[in-house]
């Protein structure tokens, strides 16, 4: 996998609030981090790794493009107003945030010119994010599965998005688990408590450690200095067959994250 499997995450981080999590993320050791244009927080992004003093080539930043701009005459202009706000003059991975609702613009035409983005040098790597196993093959019909990094998606013990994993990896495309932690409901959850006693660990840990072994990408958020030292730690933590066996019987098509008049055709 070439992006990395750990990352920071900032969704519903703002102004101050997210310029200190990055900044203490970045103290801490994290490299990867995760933003958007719809999060409203690209420039306080970009002022805290300015600050962060850490060279640009050992970071790694993804931003998703959104709705608005996934027009094949938007997709260059936007992502250049994302690499304004966030103060450099790439991003490592750019990302279709939500499929085109009502198919508006075509897979096709947004793939296309993020691989024009691509040949520009304005995006290392491009990707797709919620996106359901017919999306997928819309995008590889279009540019080919080697030139999809990931498709980041909802994924927590309670929704395991199993076929969407399948295909993406049948596919050779790597997968991104968002709301790995469900909002922080897995954490309260007795199996998830009662494995990460076992092991002296945290639930965070127990969870992103389960995501990992799966070999899913991370990218937990926080905004407190010992949780975001604490689930650095989670790559550490191997589980045993009988904790993974134990986790995936906690699926339960729990999902959280589907807006109205966003969200596909779930699979």
């Amino acid at each position: 996998m070439s992006i990395p499997a750990f990352g920071l995450g900032t969704f519903r981080l703002k102004d101050d609030v997210v310029k200190a999590s990055v900044a203490t993320a970045v103290e801490l050791g994290y490299r990867a981090i995760d933003t958007a244009q719809i999060y409203d927080n690209e420039a306080a992004v970009g002022d805290a790794l300015a600050e962060s003093g850490v060279a640009r080539e050992e970071l790694y930043i993804t931003t998703k493009l959104w709705i608005e701009n996934l027009a094949a005459d938007k997709v260059i202009d936007s992502l250049k107003e994302s690499l304004r706000k966030l103060k450099t003059d790439y991003v490592d991975l750019t990302l279709i945030h939500w499929p085109s609702p009502n198919q508006a613009v075509s897979v096709a035409e947004t793939m296309h010119a993020l691989v024009e983005a691509k040949k520009m040098g304005l995006t290392r790597e491009i990707g797709i994010s919620n996106f359901t196993v017919a999306l997928m093959q819309e995008a590889i019909d279009a540019v080919g599965a080697d030139q999809i990094a990931t498709n980041q998606i909802e994924l927590s013990p309670f929704l395991q998005n199993q076929t969407v994993v399948d295909f993406a990896r049948q596919n050779g495309i790597a997968v991104t688990s968002y709301m790995t932690l469900a909002y922080g409901e897995a954490l309260k959850d007795a199996t998830i408590i009662e494995i990460a006693a076992r092991h002296n660990a945290t639930p965070a840990q127990v969870v992103l450690a389960w995501a990992l072994q799966l070999g899913y990408a991370v990218i937990p958020s926080s905004t407190k200095r010992e949780n975001l030292q604490s689930n650095l730690l989670a790559p550490q933590l191997t589980l045993t067959d009988a904790d993974m066996q134990q986790i995936a019987a906690l699926e339960r098509n729990g999902r959280l994250v589907s807006p109205e008049g966003l969200a596909p055709d779930w699979d």
